[in-house]
């Protein structure tokens, strides 16, 4: 199995606290339904700094700006996709890329 991680970008949040436990519950059940697929549940994403190649830092990303990540096992690249496919950040907007990780 290789690892594979879900980079989001965009989405919304929940108006109110129901649509929030809405939201958390979907995101339980898309999990769970991963099973031995999911490596790592992630988190979403705070504040940011960038470092640039001279070394300097400023506030803010160096592109686009992402807002979660999670980490699944899969057998292939295919496999990865369909899996989140089913993920509710999807619902709410957002964007998924998924990435192939390399042994190194």
């Amino acid at each position: 199995m290789v690892k594979y991680i879900l980079l989001y970008t965009g989405g919304g949040m929940p108006d109110t606290p129901e649509e929030g436990a809405k939201v958390m519950q979907a995101w339980r059940n898309w999990m769970g339904s991963l099973g031995e697929g999911l490596s790592d549940g992630g988190n979403p994403f705070g504040n940011v700094k960038s470092i640039a190649s001279d070394g300097s830092v400023s506030d803010g990303t160096a592109g686009v700006r992402n807002t979660g990540y999670s980490v699944l096992n899969a057998d292939s690249l295919d496999a990865a996709v369909a899996m989140a496919k089913g993920c509710p950040h999807l619902q709410s907007g957002g964007q998924i890329t998924v990435y192939e990780t390399m042994e190194m």
